[in-house]
């Protein structure tokens, strides 16, 4: 119990950041369409996003290592902060894509911190306990975050502004604690290649989770306006899609466990495909329906990345754990810079249902590799226990990596 005190401020900074950084996403795309920018500029916000989350898991484990944790969190949120600040004094696509990098370097960096100041001070009598937690106040900053737009005005000075004081709050527990921080682990090595060695399907599998997950949470508000919700009910379409997610992390895991991750993998697809399909034709069914379909695209979708890590992990060798994961993070940030602006530039053209209909080829495309691999090899002998695995920096495989013990029943 001692040691979970101690984790509070951590976490309390973790909930923090992900309100004031979970929520600049869709109120850049409401700020940007009262403003005029064209639906190509607002997807490529988000590309820029999760191109500065990129750099940031690159760049964090050297800038912690010179400087130590509280430094290396103080000048990643600084950054944040900066970004959500200048948003209403340059009223500009370009500059704003340039804010949202650093608010992706933010996001990347201040979860490294985090991450590894949690591995440095868990043992495993306690790991399972600060991952549960961990877990929680990730989802729940995130959820907040969502309904928080509802909220704030749209291209309003005082709501970037009240995003970036949040942001600063997030400096308070982490660099007032008391606790000792720890030694700067050694970074991993980042061996994209490793992912797709150890599993090719589960390197395909996270590049379309990232299509999902990026593209729904960066273009979707756009969707959300074109089929007729207000900026409140954006914000609850958005939250339906994370609590979608949560809800799928315990049962998908069973099954994962249980059966064939390749056949979880493709099946989880294939409801995929059918759930773009209800959230299309929800659109004719009032905001309940909708928000009801938000949800059931998260059910369908978000439990992929934990399922496809799952998959790699059951050929890797115990020392491969964190490069696996940095790898399996390195092919999502990849899909994640390229999915906004591509969703954007295929409503601008084909209309809001193209969204879904990228999506649903994504995930079909998933299938037939799917299908490709499993006749092309055999499941793997040995299984690792299912992780709902956190999408967050490049050093979080040192927090889940003892958690993947082999599955005595196996």
């Amino acid at each position: 119990m001692r040691m979970m005190i101690s984790f509070a401020a951590l976490f309390l900074s973790v909930v923090l950041l992900q309100l004031s950084t979970g929520g600049v996403g869709p109120l850049d795309v409401l700020s940007g369409t009262e403003l005029g920018f064209s639906r190509q500029q607002i997807g490529f916000l988000g590309s820029a996003h999760f191109f500065g989350f990129f750099l940031g898991c690159w760049f964090a484990p050297r800038l912690m290592g010179s400087v130590g944790h509280s430094r290396a969190f103080a000048a990643f949120t600084a950054a944040g902060s900066i970004g959500l600040i200048a948003h209403m004094m340059i009223i500009n696509p370009y500059a704003w894509a340039l804010m949202r990098v650093g608010a992706g370097l933010c996001v990347a960096g201040c979860f490294t911190v985090v991450e590894a100041w949690l591995q440095a001070k868990v043992t495993n009598e306690t790991r399972g306990r600060a991952m549960g937690t961990y877990r929680m106040m990730d989802m729940a900053g995130s959820l907040g975050a969502q309904t928080l737009i509802g909220f704030l005005a749209p291209a309003d000075y005082i709501s970037y502004n009240m995003l970036a004081i949040v942001c600063c709050a997030a400096l308070l527990p982490i660099t007032l604690t008391k606790v000792q921080q720890p030694e700067t682990p050694k970074s991993p090595r980042l061996r994209p290649a490793l992912a797709y060695k150890r599993s090719p399907l589960a390197a395909a599998g996270v590049v379309v989770a990232a299509l999902s997950s990026a593209s729904f949470r960066m273009v979707g508000p756009i969707y959300g306006q074109e089929v007729g919700l207000s900026a409140g009910q954006i914000a609850w379409f958005l939250a339906a899609f994370i609590l979608g997610g949560a809800v799928a992390q315990i049962p998908v895991g069973w099954l994962a466990d249980k059966y064939d991750r390749r056949k979880v993998l493709i099946w989880l697809s294939v409801a995929a495909i059918f759930s773009c399909a209800v959230t299309v034709f929800a659109a004719g069914t009032g905001v309940t329906g909708i928000l009801l379909s938000a949800g059931v695209f998260g059910l369908t979708t978000y439990p992929i990345y934990s399922v496809a890590a799952a998959h790699a992990h059951d050929f890797a060798a115990s020392d491969e754990r964190v490069e696996l994961s940095a790898a399996l993070m390195f092919w999502f940030a990849m899909g994640a810079i390229a999915a906004p602006y591509g969703a954007s530039v295929l409503i601008d053209i084909y209309g809001p249902t193209a969204l879904f209909a990228m999506l649903a080829a994504g995930h079909a495309v998933l299938i037939v590799f799917g299908i490709a691999r499993m006749r092309a090899g055999r499941a793997a002998t040995r299984r690792t226990r299912f992780v709902a695995a956190l999408r967050t920096s490049f050093t979080v495989g040192r927090l889940t990596g003892r958690s993947r013990e082999d599955d005595p029943r196996e």
